[in-house]
C-alpha cells in the first residue's frame, strides 16, 4: 500500500470510529474522539459531558467498547480513555448537538443558532460561525451562515487553531446539516500583534524621590549651594594672576 492511499485509510477509519462513538454516546454529551499510535497499540481518548455513562459501572462499558472498536475497525489492542469537557460551550461537537436537539424539539432554526453564536462567545471564543443547510423554509434547500468574531478560513492558521464539527439531523422536511466552527481563546495568530504600554510611575514612588534640598539644590533657584565661594575664590586667583 502506498503512503497516500495508507493515510486516506487511516482518515476514513478514524472518521468512522468518530460517526459510531457520536451515535453510541448521544445521551453522555459526546464531544470528539483523538485517535494516535503507541507502540502498545492505539491509544484512543473519547471526550464527554458525562464521562460516567461512557465508563459504565464498574468499567464494564468502557471495557466492551474495546472489544468492539477492535472488532468492527480493526484496532490493534485499543486503549481507551475518557476525558470530561471542561467548557461545553467551546465544544463544537456539543454544540451542533444542542442546536440539532432544539430543532427537533420545534424552536426556529434561527433562534437556535443565534443562542447557540451567544452561548459561545459568552464563554470567551474569539470567533464562531455556525452554518445550517437543507430545506429551512420552502422546499427548495439553501444555508443559513451565523457568524461573528474572528474565524480564519485557510492556511495554516485555520488548520491548528479552529475546532469543527459536522453533525446531521433528521426531520420532516428531509436532512439537515449543521456545521460549527469555533476559534478558542487561546488560539494564536500571525496576525495578531499585541501593544505594551510603558509603565508610569505611581504616586507612592513620587512621593519617595527625595527633595531638592537633600540633593545640593538650592529650593528657590537652580545656583548649587556654596556658589559664592567658588565665585570669590577665582576672582582671587585671576587678581593674583594680573599682579604676577
Amino acid at each position: 500500500m502506498s503512503a497516500v492511499r495508507h493515510f486516506i485509510s487511516e482518515s476514513i477509519r478514524k472518521a468512522e470510529v468518530d460517526e459510531y462513538l457520536g451515535e453510541r454516546f448521544k445521551d453522555a454529551g459526546y464531544g470528539g474522539v483523538e485517535i494516535a499510535k503507541t507502540p502498545l497499540g492505539v491509544r484512543i481518548t473519547v471526550q464527554a459531558m458525562k464521562p460516567g455513562l461512557v465508563i459504565g459501572r464498574g468499567g464494564e462499558t468502557i471495557r466492551g467498547l474495546g472489544v468492539e472498536l477492535q472488532q468492527k475497525f480493526n484496532l490493534a489492542n485499543p486503549q481507551i480513555s475518557v476525558s470530561e469537557v471542561q467548557v461545553p460551550e467551546l465544544n463544537p461537537y456539543i454544540v451542533a448537538s444542542q442546536i440539532a436537539s432544539a430543532i427537533q424539539r420545534g424552536i426556529h432554526f434561527r433562534r437556535a443558532g443565534f443562542r447557540a453564536l451567544e452561548s459561545i462567545m459568552n464563554a470567551g471564543a474569539l470567533g464562531a460561525e455556525i452554518t445550517m443547510r437543507g430545506k429551512l423554509t420552502t422546499e427548495r434547500s439553501r444555508y443559513e451562515k451565523f457568524r461573528l468574531g474572528y474565524i480564519p478560513k485557510v492556511g495554516d492558521p485555520a488548520i491548528k487553531n479552529l475546532k469543527e464539527a459536522v453533525l446531521n439531523v433528521q426531520l420532516k422536511p428531509g436532512l439537515w446539516g449543521i456545521k460549527v466552527r469555533i476559534t478558542p481563546s487561546t488560539a494564536t495568530f500571525p496576525d495578531r500583534i499585541t501593544v505594551k504600554e510603558i509603565p508610569t510611575p505611581s504616586k507612592a514612588e513620587a512621593e519617595v524621590s527625595p527633595a531638592p534640598e537633600a540633593q545640593g539644590v538650592e529650593a528657590s533657584g537652580d545656583e548649587p549651594v556654596g556658589s559664592e565661594e567658588v565665585k570669590e575664590d577665582e576672582e582671587a586667583r585671576e587678581k593674583g594672576g594680573e599682579e604676577t
